[in-house]
This record gives structure tokens, C-alpha cells and sequence, in this order.
């Protein structure tokens, strides 16, 4: 296993964009193993997670202290999101595994991890859902990669 490319996949799956979605074609096309190829993919989507979970509130906190008008919208969304917390932290877990598990533009780790952040999801809390939803997704894109669904017509 080459090192320079096992670092290619893994950082194209940690990178905001392409994720998981762009590192398991281009580790099935430089000629890994599916499983391998969904392993590092893996891996490398989820390493930024801790980042993501843990920094984003905080720059959502340090928006409110801004002077001006970017300070007076931040704290308004926080006082709207302090007023609504109790239904996100209940709905809003279940909600993040399907909205990173559809393999589409934009809904990625990187994007369900911004969304928990402004729903006031808790990390330790969002984090289980967000990888569910990563593993969700990489087993179809692993699957749509392979051609797995021309099998059943769809």
C-alpha cells in the first residue's frame, strides 16, 4: 500500500467538500480494495470531527461578542436558539444521521457538524449521530461505486 496515496484518499475524504463521496471513487480508481477503500475513506472523513464538534460553537460564542451588526444577529440566533433547544437536542440527533447519509453536495460530516453547532446540539452528543450518518453514507457511495445498484434497477 503506497503511503502517497493512502495520504491522497485520506485527505480528500477529511477535506470540506468532497469528503467521503470524492475519497472512496478515488480510492477504488488508484486500484485499492473496496473494503480498504471504505476503511481509509472513513478515516479520513471522520478525522476532523473533534475539530468540527468542539470549534464551532465556540466561533458561533465569539460571533455574538463582534460589535455591530454581525454582533447584534449573533446574539439574536442565540437567543432564538436558546428559546428552541429542548426540541433540538430532541429531534435534532436523529435528524443529523440523515441529513449526512444522503450522498448529495453539501450534506456531508462538515456540513452536519455546522448544523448540530447551530441547533445547540452538544458535541459529545451530535458526534455518535454524525459518524452513523458518515457510515451510512460511505456504504452507498461505496455501493454506487461498485454498481451495486444497477443489480436492482435503481
Amino acid at each position: 500500500m503506497p503511503w502517497r496515496e493512502v495520504l491522497l484518499v485520506l485527505g480528500v475524504s477529511a477535506a470540506p467538500i468532497s469528503e467521503l463521496r470524492g475519497g472512496i471513487p478515488l480510492a477504488l480508481a488508484l486500484g485499492f480494495a473496496p473494503e480498504i477503500a471504505f476503511f481509509l475513506a472513513l478515516v479520513g472523513n471522520l478525522l476532523p470531527l473533534p475539530l468540527l464538534l468542539f470549534l464551532f460553537p465556540k466561533i458561533l460564542r465569539a460571533v455574538e461578542k463582534l460589535p455591530g451588526w454581525l454582533g447584534r444577529a449573533g446574539r439574536a440566533y442565540l437567543a432564538w436558539q436558546d428559546r428552541r433547544k429542548g426540541a433540538f437536542a430532541r429531534w435534532g440527533p436523529p435528524a443529523l444521521v440523515l441529513f449526512v447519509a444522503i450522498p448529495s453536495p453539501g450534506t456531508g460530516l462538515w456540513t452536519g457538524a455546522v448544523l448540530a453547532s447551530l441547533l445547540g446540539i452538544p458535541g459529545r452528543r451530535a458526534g455518535p449521530f454524525l459518524i452513523l450518518g458518515v457510515l451510512l453514507a460511505g456504504i452507498l457511495v461505496l455501493g454506487a461505486s461498485l454498481g451495486l445498484f444497477r443489480l436492482f434497477g435503481i
